[in-house]
Parts: structure tokens; C-alpha cells; sequence
């Protein structure tokens, strides 16, 4: 137990390690800890660490994608529902039949199969190709359609991969029957997933305790996920509309108090589950390293860049035709929705980096079949994957950048958040303005005293000034300077209140009431700082 708990502090400081260096030299995480990984795989005496496909499939995957369904807008996601289900349905199914057919065609890997590995490797991560695309500050509905996408697609393939499992190991596949438990599961996770959400929200909106709020949120994810896929289902359809649901209702009925903790577990618990992921991925090298001395090298590299090429290919395929097409066939959709530039429509064919779930769904064949024999291909099939998450993760990953800045996709991006941003500062001043109109009525009904309502007037009034003014796109926002004056304050009256409390004139309970209002009021203008987009 004790070798354990060292092994764990050792990769907890690698994740923190990795994520800033990953930080200095602008590059996304994931790619630095999956490397960091396979290093860490390779020293000597380091033992070996297998990857549990149960504890990817059902401890890590319900909060991750539950936390990014809760940070994504439903109103988003429902005016981009149409490029969404294309991706995520019909490009995973696409994928999918284009690796079973040139597996089975070029390499003579039986068609279940092939098919079998085409569910695996045909979903894209959501997690390192968003990171990237933030960074460079792609435009909004470039990285909505690839959040939603990333949601979704998790339960297309999981639902593919059920069914080529159960093809392999039975020898019978019926399409018609498939196509029916498809459409049943959609529909049944759908209904169940809102079910949790409301439930969920009732409770914790009875709650009234940040504490318990949060753990219910915790719960939330493993419900919406687990009932589902105990009964068959991916249980990712259920966790999407969950936190769908949650993001459009919870705002009214979820406290300032849990927002805040909440917002604070939440980031934390992400950031960990996303460090360790990408750490242990790259830990499986050591054991399918071990293991690939039982087949030809040449085998395994050659089956590795057929599939990747194919995902590659395939989804660029898929896209470009996706995309126009629909356009050209309906006038009103290109009346209501103008055909995208190239340029964004290369970008999101681009962003098909694979991630963890393809290795754990790999993992989590079956090692014999019911009659005793071995799975077929199970270990190529896990060779492949890994190959497919390295290459597309390290190549495309790193590729990413360069690619925007070349089609000068950034710009787009940089003008929107400007537009972003006046719009945000609009609605703050909209939203003081009506709080303060409504200070009159609510003068007239009760009985206030001058003093309480000149306090009111100058509270708000002083919030409308402190709004930031217009961006300037070749230089900094004007209130940047104010921004830092402030911060520097803040760090004056932080050292003048410990100094107090270093003489005795002030107790811990009083500075720490003191330096949480300090914290909030740096949050704040942490929040309202302006980021300049990279070009």
C-alpha cells in the first residue's frame, strides 16, 4: 500500500510538472503528460500500471462528460444540433464501415473484426483537441460543433462497439434489429437522462447546504450513466441530456454560494481526472510493448498507419460533403445558415485527435470467447489503438497550431471576442440599469430611509463605473491599467491585514473573513480581465 501511495504522489507531481511546462511553452497538456507517460513507463524499476477499462468506462467518463454538458449552452448546442448529429453519428458510422472495409480488404482482418475496430478508433476525443483550439482562439461555433460532437459521439461508438462484440462472440448480426435497439437507446437515455436532471436539481435546490449540493452533484453524473449502461445502453446519451438539462435550469435554482464552491470542486476534480488520464494512457506502452514481441513488428506498424491514415481520410471525407451538400440541396437552410469557408470547414476535419476511451473500449474486449477460444485479434486490435491515439494525438496535436495560423482561421476568432465582449459589457449595464429602476418601486412599497437608498443609487452606480469601456483590437482594453492598480492594492491591504494580525490587534477568524472578501473582489477582476486572442 505504501509503494502505491508513493507512485501516486510521483505521478501527481508529474501532472502538476507537465501542466506548467505545458503552460510556458503553449502546448496542450494532454500531449506532454501522454509523453510523459511513456517515459515514466520505461525507467527502471518503475512498475508496471494497466489501465482498468471499468475505471475509464465507468468512474472516469460519467464527471468528464457530464462537467463539459453542464459548461456547454444548450441554446449553442441546439442552433448547432444539425452539424452535431452529422459528426458525431454520421461520420463515427462512416469511420467505422471505412476501417472494417480496408482492414478486411488490405490486411484480411475478418469483417466483424475490422468493423470492431472501426468503433474503437473512429471517436474523437473531446478533451486535447479543445484545448488546442481555445488556445488559439478559433472561432465559437468551431469549438461548439467540437464539444458537442465530443459529447456525443462517445455513444455512437460505444453503442457500435456493443453490437460488434456481440456479432463476434454470438456469430449473428441482424441490421434491422440493430438499427431498432439504436434508435430505442437514443430515445430511453433521452427521457432518463432529463429525469436525472430533474430530479437532481429538485434536491438540491431543497438542500439549501453547499456541501450536500455538491455531493449530489458529484452523484448525478453516475446515475444519469451507470442505469443506463447496466441495462445495455452507452449511458453517454443519458450524461449529455443530464447536464444539458442542469446548464439551462440550474442558474435559477442553484445558489451564489454552491456556484462558487462548486465551480472551484468541479475545476479541480477535472483537471486531475483529465491529468491522469492522459499519464496512465501513456503508461499501457510498457505492458503492449511487452506483449508486441509475440507478433512481426512489421505487422503491427503497418495495421497501425492503415487505420490512422483511414480515420484521418475518412473524417475529411466526411466533412466536406456534411457540410455543403445539405446546402446545395435546400435553400432555405443556406438561406438560414450560409455555407462556411473552407478554411473552418479544413479545421474541424483537421481536429480528429483521439483519445482515452478508444484504448479503454480496446481494454475492455472480452479475452475468450463463450466457447473458449481466444478473442480474435484482441491484441492487434489493442496495438492499433494505442498507435492511433499516439499518432493522431502527437501529430495532429502539434500539427493543430501551425494549420491555423496558415489558414488564418485566429482572426475570425479575434473579432467575434471583441464582439463577444461589448455585448457582455452592454448586458452588465443593461442588467445594473433595471436593477436600479426597480430600486424606485421598491422604495415606494416599503419603508426606507434616504440614507439606505443613497447607499443602494452609489453601490450600483459604482458597479456600472468599474465596467471596462471598448476593446481596441491593436492595442490593450482601457481599463487594464486600472485592472493591475487594483490587484496591487489588494496585495497592500492583504500585507497591512496580516500585520495586524501578527501584532494581535485582529483575530484568524477576522482575517480570514477579510481575505475572503479580498479573494472575491480579485475574482472578480480576474473575470473581467480581458485575454487577447493569439493570432
Amino acid at each position: 500500500m505504501e509503494a502505491k501511495f508513493q507512485i501516486f504522489l510521483i505521478l501527481l507531481a508529474v501532472l502538476a510538472g507537465t501542466a506548467l511546462l505545458a503552460r510556458r511553452i503553449s502546448l496542450a497538456p494532454a500531449i506532454l503528460m501522454m509523453l510523459a507517460g511513456i517515459v515514466l513507463a520505461f525507467v527502471p524499476g518503475m512498475p508496471s500500471i494497466e489501465l482498468p477499462p471499468e475505471l475509464v468506462l465507468l468512474v472516469v467518463l460519467p464527471p468528464l462528460i457530464y462537467s463539459a454538458s453542464v459548461a456547454m449552452s444548450w441554446r449553442d448546442f441546439k442552433s448547432n444540433l444539425r452539424p452535431i448529429v452529422l459528426l458525431a453519428v454520421g461520420c463515427v458510422i462512416f469511420t467505422a464501415f471505412a476501417v472494417a472495409a480496408a482492414t478486411h480488404y488490405l490486411i484480411g482482418l475478418p469483417w466483424t473484426v475490422g468493423f470492431l475496430l472501426g468503433a474503437i478508433v473512429a471517436p474523437p476525443d473531446v478533451v486535447a483537441p479543445l484545448a488546442i483550439a481555445r488556445k488559439l482562439g478559433l472561432p465559437r461555433r468551431i469549438l461548439v460543433v467540437l464539444e458537442g460532437e465530443g459529447l456525443v459521439n462517445d455513444a455512437t461508438a460505444l453503442i457500435l462497439y456493443r453490437f460488434a462484440v456481440a456479432a463476434i462472440t454470438t456469430g449473428m448480426f441482424s441490421l434491422p434489429k440493430a438499427t431498432g435497439t439504436f434508435a430505442a437507446i437514443v430515445v430511453s437515455e433521452l427521457l432518463f437522462g432529463l429525469a436525472v436532471g430533474w430530479l437532481s436539481l429538485r434536491m438540491r435546490h431543497r438542500a439549501r447546504d453547499p456541501q450536500v449540493e455538491i455531493t449530489l452533484s458529484l452523484i448525478t453524473p453516475y446515475l444519469a450513466f451507470w442505469v443506463p449502461h447496466h441495462f445495455g445502453g452507452s449511458g453517454v446519451i443519458a450524461t449529455v441530456a443530464c447536464g444539458l438539462y442542469m446548464s439551462w435550469n440550474g442558474p435559477l435554482l442553484i445558489s451564489s454560494a454552491t456556484r462558487l464552491q462548486g465551480i472551484f470542486f468541479w475545476d479541480l476534480v477535472i483537471y486531475l481526472i483529465e491529468g491522469f488520464l492522459f499519464l496512465l494512457t501513456g503508461f499501457q506502452m510498457r505492458s503492449l510493448y511487452e506483449k508486441s514481441k509475440a507478433f512481426p513488428l512489421d505487422d503491427i506498424l503497418i495495421a497501425t498507419a492503415l487505420v490512422a491514415g483511414i480515420i484521418i481520410v475518412a473524417r475529411f471525407a466526411w466533412v466536406y460533403p456534411a457540410t455543403y451538400l445539405p446546402r446545395l440541396m435546400s435553400r432555405r437552410l443556406r438561406e438560414r445558415d450560409p455555407p462556411p469557408s473552407w478554411r473552418i470547414t479544413f479545421v474541424v476535419a483537421f481536429t480528429g485527435v483521439r483519445g482515452a476511451v478508444s484504448l479503454a473500449a480496446a481494454l475492455a474486449l472480452p479475452l475468450a470467447l463463450p466457447g473458449g477460444d481466444a478473442f480474435p485479434h484482441r491484441d492487434l486490435i489493442l496495438f492499433v489503438a494505442f498507435g492511433v491515439i499516439f499518432i493522431t494525438l502527437i501529430g495532429l496535436g502539434l500539427s493543430l497550431p501551425a494549420v491555423v495560423r496558415w489558414l488564418g482561421v485566429a482572426r475570425a476568432g479575434r473579432d467575434e471576442h471583441i464582439a463577444e465582449h461589448e455585448s457582455e459589457i452592454a448586458a452588465r449595464r443593461e442588467a445594473l440599469a433595471a436593477a436600479l429602476k426597480s430600486l424606485d418601486a421598491i422604495t415606494n412599497d416599503r419603508e426606507l430611509t434616504d440614507e439606505v437608498v443613497k447607499l443602494l443609487r452609489a453601490r450600483h452606480e459604482s458597479r456600472t463605473n468599474q465596467l471596462p469601456g471598448a476593446l481596441d483590437p491593436g492595442g490593450e482594453d482601457a481599463s487594464t491599467a486600472g485592472i493591475e492598480l487594483t490587484r496591487e492594492l489588494i496585495a497592500k491591504e492583504r500585507k497591512f491585514i496580516h500585520a495586524l494580525l501578527r501584532d494581535g490587534k485582529i483575530t484568524d477568524e477576522t482575517r480570514r473573513r477579510i481575505e475572503r472578501d479580498l479573494d472575491l473582489e480579485e475574482a472578480s477582476l480576474s473575470n473581467r480581465e480581458y485575454r487577447r486572442i493569439p493570432l
